[in-house]
């Protein structure tokens, strides 16, 4: 591993470790970019973490000791700002946050530290309130009372983005967003692909797959009542909140796996005809892993999958959120003639050893003592 070139006292901070997904992946390879680095969040749930997170110690704010934390992780988003300010970070010479809402607040009250934020996207819930609570089917009142929730909340999150002294953006998108809500630059280091962890197989099933948390934004009806209607196998890999409203669109050729572990998903990953992405994302980690087991991709068009998926080398896209254009994808997609070898190429251009070598080299050039040797 690529040394700071003296030695740096580091804090990373993640907003909370309450679920496993993309972003908790970039908090991981960020206190493994950096070995030693001390990491902080507001909560976490320790059996939703890796094997590796496991390992080492998670230093949490009094939100640890919320009741129910598991389950009502979401419901306490008003507290997580006096978490994060709560913090204290004064013994630190370098603040990374990865940041998907609270963690770009952290203070450094009289640390000299320099602050960099990992910027998964603005809070989503704030900036794109009505895009959210179309996919979330609250009643009535419950939107108003979010609405006026998220009024005070908005406001602090435009004084917090003001403490980082500078942006990474997760894509070309997010870069945009960060731009538009608060009027900071950012450069583009896409997320990890570990993409050690797959293979190519074989053997290819007759089955899609979806790989993804089961909530509304992600849009996962969408594949489920497509493959219903054109009596297609679709595996469903992950759990959430949003499970049994699937399950009751489903047909026969739905199956709904459940939470798998890394050898289960990897397999999954090698074997599928191909991964049905149907939410619009900040970046998508996903279509990528899936890429590096050498299989191909049906893509809605937007967010970060539009910067990772080229049309007829990796994947293919559909243009509207809605099941006519994702069946028309799907039949056009038996078109196709897939090198697995070449899609398993295009996932290494993102593979973790380059995301470390562009954070690490990022870094230095903002620490006012220097560089970093070449390795």
């Amino acid at each position: 591993m690529i040394q700071l070139k003296r030695p740096t006292r580091i804090a990373i901070f993640h907003d909370n470790f309450a679920q496993w997904g993309g972003a908790e992946r970039v908090a991981e390879a960020l206190q493994r970019t950096f070995p030693g680095s001390d990491l902080h969040t507001t909560l976490v749930v320790r059996k939703r973490l890796s094997n590796y997170l496991r390992s080492i110690p998670v230093i949490a704010t009094w939100m640890q000791y919320l009741p129910a934390k598991a389950r009502y992780f979401r419901y306490y988003f008003l507290l997580y700002p006096f978490a994060v300010e709560s913090v204290d970070l004064d013994t630190y010479d370098l603040v990374i946050t990865s940041c998907f809402g609270y963690a770009k607040g952290v203070k450094r009250g009289s640390s000299p530290a320099v602050h960099i934020c990992y910027c998964h996207t603005p809070m989503r819930w704030v900036w794109r309130t009505e895009d959210y609570l179309s996919r979330e089917g609250m009643p009535a009142w419950k939107e108003l009372l979010l609405r006026w929730l998220l009024k005070p909340l908005k406001a602090w999150e435009l004084r917090a983005a003001r403490r980082p002294d500078y942006y990474i953006a997760n894509s070309a998108v997010v870069a945009d967003r960060l731009h538009r809500a608060f009027g900071v630059e950012s450069v583009v280091i896409p997320p990890p692909i570990e993409t050690s962890r797959f293979h190519i197989s074989d053997q290819v099933g007759d089955y899609f797959l979806v790989i993804s948390r089961l909530v509304p934004y992600k849009r996962i009806d969408l594949a489920v009542l497509a493959c219903t209607q054109l009596n297609l196998s679709l595996i469903i890999v992950g759990d959430g909140p949003d499970r049994a409203r699937l399950e009751a669109l489903a047909g026969p050729t739905i199956t709904f796996a459940g939470r798998a572990s890394d050898a289960e998903v990897n397999d999954y990953a090698s074997r599928c005809r191909a991964l049905i992405f149907p939410g619009e994302e900040d970046f998508g980690m996903t279509p990528l892993e899936v890429n590096a087991a050498g299989r191909p991709v049906i893509a809605y068009k937007g967010g970060g999958a539009a910067e990772t998926i080229t049309e007829g080398l990796n994947g293919i896209f559909f243009d509207d959120p809605s099941v006519e254009s994702l069946q028309n994808a799907i039949t056009r997609f038996q078109h196709f003639t897939w090198d697995s070898q070449r899609i398993r190429e295009r996932a290494m251009e993102f593979d973790i050893a380059t995301f470390q070598q562009r954070i690490l080299e990022f870094v230095a050039s903002k620490l006012p003592h220097g560089s970093i040797p070449k390795a």
